[in-house]
């Protein structure tokens, strides 16, 4: 399969037209059309169909792009991995981060990455564990931390901190927060928690169903800040890392419970994939990234956030 018909093939679909693909390559619409031809010759399928706007993917045209994109990272990964070799500076990766991490380690992260690396290149993706886990076995993302993820023989999985969950409230939620909440006392409150993709919500589950307890959710939302807005203003108590609230932006009237009896714990762990090699500027960055916490950027002081 030639490389340079894959990444064309990818431009048409992210255009949805030929036309729109052609002007920015700078190739002409009958040589596009012609690698399209040769790739669906190659594979024995159908990968595009038009529409009233253009061209879009068939089922097996998606499925190209999808896979298209991690293969045609990896060819650049293998070519800055063979300059290093030859004694080049620089690099590139992309690293995976869920939001609350995010929130707190970006910026750090970029800083210190530029400082030190200045002819490298990084790229910090922000999405859900289960979605970085995803983009990370199709060869988008070179690392990231995940929350709790599964077993998987094709990642290297190494933990770096564990955060308690707490029960956290507000004074419009209806009552007082006590200095701690047993879980089995966690069903007497109305809950808004992420869904089930969401590696808390997986947690929280899994332990109240060891447990016995029946949990009263009064809500599904993904987007964290979203769920604290709704928190304070009294719509029910979130589960969730205080590291979390910390992430959103002005955290005033919000009180936080750990949950105990057990203690819940989620564990951060940095993921690379098995099957690739891993480039010495990714093994550089995640350096970074234990320095980062070894200095306590994810173990901040919560003033804004006081216990109950």
């Amino acid at each position: 399969m030639d490389l340079k018909h894959l990444q064309s093939f990818i431009r048409i679909v992210e255009f949805g037209s030929l036309t729109r693909a052609a002007a920015t390559l700078d190739v002409s619409q009958s040589l596009l059309s012609r690698q399209v031809r040769q790739l669906e010759m190659e594979l024995g399928t159908h990968l595009l169909e038009r529409n009233g706007r253009g061209v879009s993917a068939t089922e097996a045209g998606r499925q190209l792009v999808e896979h298209g994109r991690g293969i045609l990272r990896q060819v650049e990964v293998a070519r800055l991995q063979l300059g290093q070799a030859r004694g080049a500076q620089g690099g590139k990766l992309a690293i995976g981060l869920p939001p609350s991490v995010g929130a707190l380690l970006t910026v750090d992260l970029v800083m210190r990455f530029r400082e030190r690396y200045p002819a490298a290149q990084i790229s910090v993706v922000e999405g859900l564990s289960a979605s970085l886990l995803e983009w990370l076995q199709l060869g988008r993302l070179d690392c990231a931390l995940l929350y709790n993820p599964p077993v998987n023989t094709n990642m290297r999985y190494r933990h770096v901190h564990s955060e308690p969950l707490y029960l956290i409230g507000s004074p419009r939620s209806g009552r007082d927060l006590p200095d701690s909440v047993p879980l089995a006392t966690l069903g007497d409150y109305p809950i808004v928690i992420p869904s089930q993709l969401h590696s808390v919500r997986q947690l929280i589950e899994a332990d109240a169903a060891r447990y016995g307890v029946s949990l009263d959710i009064t809500l599904e939302i993904d987007s964290v800040r979203s769920l604290l807005d709704l928190v304070e203003r009294g719509v029910g108590y979130g589960v969730l890392s205080r590291n979390a609230v910390l992430a959103r932006r002005g955290a005033h009237g919000l009180r936080a419970a750990p949950i105990v009896k057990p203690n819940i714990v989620t564990r951060l762990v940095v993921a690379t994939p098995t099957q690739r090699p891993v480039s010495t500027i990714t093994e550089r960055t995640l350096e970074l990234v234990d320095e980062a916490i070894a200095r306590g950027i994810l173990d901040p002081t919560f003033g804004a956030i006081p216990d109950a």
